[in-house]
């Protein structure tokens, strides 16, 4: 359970994971103190274990770069929520093993800044204890959900040698 950080559309990994830093070797703590500090000072200050980021269209377009996922996943969000991801983004999502959750908007729209929910990622539904209703969503299948589980595909390939 955690509470909803809400953002609007078109938000790229640049303002997600700050540019200037692309190149500067960071552990996973320094580059969660970054994460979408040009968009939301208070973010990495306040974000708790277990936050998710809920998003409009478009979250994550720009360059390929993975610390634009692993500072939020670092940071401990648990998921990210929108009614659309570039492409990139959410596979770096995946890989990392951070659930990107695509929403329609109506549903999008139900959840406000602060709101407390918890998300089945297993049963495909995102509880809002704030304001007590759930929502629905298709489970990730099959190999992409083993790779959520296992926390990203570099686990999951290693657990692969340890199949009996």
């Amino acid at each position: 359970m955690g509470k909803v950080w809400k953002y609007g559309n078109d938000v790229n990994t640049d303002v997600i994971f700050p540019g200037k830093y692309t190149y500067k070797i960071m552990s996973d703590e320094e580059m969660a103190s970054h994460a979408l500090e040009d968009l939301d000072p208070n973010f990495a200050k306040n974000v708790k274990e277990g936050d998710v980021i809920v998003a409009g269209t478009n979250w994550g377009y720009g360059s390929s770069r993975e610390q634009a996922v692993k500072c939020l996943k670092a940071a401990g969000v648990k998921a990210i929520i929108a009614e659309s991801f570039a492409r990139i983004y959410y596979r770096n999502c995946i890989n990392l093993g951070l659930p990107a959750i695509t929403l329609k908007k109506e549903d999008i729209d139900k959840f406000d800044a602060g709101d407390e929910v918890e998300v089945d990622i297993e049963n495909g539904v995102i509880a809002n204890k704030t304001k007590g209703f759930e929502v629905r969503f298709p489970p990730f299948e099959g190999y992409v959900m083993d790779i959520i589980k296992a926390g990203g595909i570099i686990e999951y390939i290693k657990n692969q040698g340890n199949r009996e």
